[in-house]
């Protein structure tokens, strides 16, 4: 079958700053494919584009076989988009949200009705259809802004951030919402996250960082790509345990978030000789098996906390030196 969503050498300049770097994927069709990255690494423009709400500086893009620049408007009847800010009215109820939806994208009429309850149940919100959404929780606004994107049967939904803001347990409730929503209307998801354990629902994850694509695979191949555990430890001199852990043990070594991280195979045995090898005071030491994180770190040097806390800096640098050439 053809792809649900094609992309080949896709590029998006502000002036001299490129957000979108000439990224290339396909994503199948039924597949729930995600973009994972820190905020600022390209994800929603990338999604721009594919909706057609941006235009691309260079490459090219069809999502359902239509292209983005030429077949705009075939293009914005064949997908639903749920946006990372909230866009529900909330002075209407929750089936007036629908009505109105269904009256911009032509849902026949006669269909109306049928396809509202269909969705409403699907996301678990009939019995609040004619409430003000303005008395919504976060987590329901969420079902409702999904509800309203499957509302008119596209063929792929896109998800930017969809739950973003909200605590731990709503994004689980609202991700049961979502593969339970996949299996019953067999809509193919592309979403957008910088949430770890939320990547690990898609079937396919490409890593995005500086506006490029540095790993895509299955959550699973991800990891067993790294191969080795991760050890996190404390001391009280974090450059001598550096340049110790090199000396003694072969291994590289580097701080992130206030740890000295490293990896190793079978990193449970090897802590035995870690005390016992290491004259370097140890105040605490973790063991952790890889996980996207860590997957992040290896392709990029970097933990995505990181690389959220350095993208505006990064950003007022761009434009800096872009002032500058000026």
């Amino acid at each position: 079958m053809p792809a649900a969503v094609s992309v080949r050498g896709l590029v998006k300049r502000y002036g001299e700053v490129e957000a979108v770097r000439g990224v290339e994927f396909d994503v199948a069709q039924g597949e729930t494919f995600g973009f994972l990255g820190p905020n600022g690494a390209g994800k929603s423009t990338t999604i721009g584009m594919l909706c057609t709400l941006v235009r691309p500086s260079a490459g090219s893009a069809t999502v359902a076989g239509y292209d983005v620049v030429r077949d705009r408007d075939d293009v914005r009847r064949s997908i639903g988009l749920v946006f990372q800010d909230p866009t529900l009215d909330s002075y209407l109820t929750a089936e007036q949200n629908l009505r109105f939806h269904a009256e911009l994208y032509g849902v026949p009429r006669s269909a109306v009705a049928r396809r509202l309850d269909q969705v409403l149940e699907l996301v678990g919100l009939s019995d609040r259809r004619h409430d003000e959404v303005r008395g919504f929780s976060g987590g329901m606004k969420r079902r409702l802004e999904i509800a309203r994107g499957l509302l008119h049967a596209p063929v792929v939904l896109f998800l930017d951030e969809p739950t973003v803001g909200l605590d731990p347990q709503t994004r689980r409730s609202i991700w049961a919402y979502i593969k339970s929503l996949q299996q019953a209307e067999r809509t193919t998801i592309f979403m957008t996250t910088h949430y770890m354990d939320e990547a690990e629902y898609c079937d396919r994850i490409a890593i995005i960082d500086q506006g490029r694509i540095v790993a895509l695979d299955t959550p699973e191949a991800l990891k067993a790509s790294i191969g080795e555990d991760r050890v996190e430890i404390r001391t009280d001199d974090d450059l001598a345990a550096i340049a110790a852990l090199e000396e003694r043990f072969g291994l590289k070594a580097s701080t992130h978030e206030g740890l000295v991280s490293f990896s190793v195979a079978n990193g449970a045995e090897f802590v035995p000789r870690l005390f016992a090898g290491l004259q370097v005071p140890i105040r605490s030491v973790a063991v952790s098996r890889p996980s996207l994180d860590d997957v992040f770190l290896s392709y990029t040097g970097r933990t995505i906390r990181e690389a959220e806390s350095a993208a505006p800096n990064e950003w007022m640098r761009r434009m800096a030196q872009r002032g500058m050439r000026r």
